[in-house]
């Protein structure tokens, strides 16, 4: 693909990733800020219960205030990170789309990009978030930040990395099994491979306090996955649109609908 055509197609990622992070943040302060802010509230009584029996430190010190508001960090703070968040993934799936695009099968634009979100949500979050799923903020325990930080970073690789051997694998056992069952097949052995992954990287056993309410953990974690599939289906539709009219402008719908079909193999 021409250099031109790739700076085309990242600044139209960006722009597609600034809308996507739109969607999202829409989501993630309507859902997520709500069980946030009850996380805190959770956290605050639970430490003023210690102070008053007197247990530690902090029952003969005062209450910090924290250097940004949290009415800043839930409105400002939650969308400059959603934006920046949002553009910076948007213009590295657009260069990923780049180049997966013709090589996974005859697909028009629109499905390609349809079909490299669905592969970035899927590696990059849903599988490092099942096997280390997001806490609320001050929970968990302080001193294994570090640790668990390091553990999910290693899940999102190692969960890229064999998304990215399935794609390969796949194509190679398509010209012999065809290509629906080379991706069934190239899909068994990912799923396979997680699990494997899953058993032997250790748990985050000390991540949420015991006496978390198991409740509003969920709720947080549901939340958090419902910003990230907004985020990576806006992205699929904006992008896909704005892809198939720079690259395919004047192909009809029935042609198009006849090339997102995979043939059967």
């Amino acid at each position: 693909m021409h250099a031109s055509r790739i700076g085309n197609l990242l600044v139209r990622g960006m722009l597609a990733g600034l809308v996507a992070a739109l969607c999202a943040f829409a989501v993630a302060y309507g859902l997520g800020e709500p069980s946030v802010d009850a996380s805190i509230a959770v956290e605050e009584a639970q430490a003023a219960h210690e102070a008053h029996a007197g247990h530690g430190a902090a029952a003969a010190e005062e209450e910090e205030e924290a250097p940004v508001s949290r009415s800043v960090q839930s409105t400002a703070g939650l969308a400059t990170g959603v934006l920046v968040y949002g553009v910076a993934l948007g213009g590295i799936a657009s260069l990923a789309f780049c180049f997966v695009l013709g090589r996974i099968g005859r697909f028009t634009p629109r499905a390609t990009a349809a079909l490299t979100a669905a592969a970035a949500f899927t590696t990059v979050y849903l599988v490092p978030f099942l096997k280390y799923p997001a806490t609320p903020p001050a929970v968990g325990n302080p001193d294994t930040i570090g640790k668990r930080t390091t553990l999910f970073f290693l899940m999102i690789l190692l969960s890229v990395l064999l998304g990215i051997a399935a794609i390969i694998v796949g194509r190679r056992l398509a010209p012999r099994l065809g290509n629906w069952n080379a991706t069934l097949v190239a899909g068994a052995g990912f799923v396979l491979a997680t699990a494997v992954a899953f058993v032997f990287l250790p748990a985050n056993e000390d991540a949420v306090k015991p006496s978390f309410p198991a409740a509003l953990l969920w709720e947080f974690r549901l939340a958090s996955l419902a910003v990230q599939a907004v985020l990576w289906t806006a992205f699929a539709v904006a992008f896909g649109t704005l892809a198939q009219r720079l690259l395919m402008p004047g192909l009809p719908r029935t042609e198009q609908a006849a090339r997102d079909v995979p043939a059967a193999g």
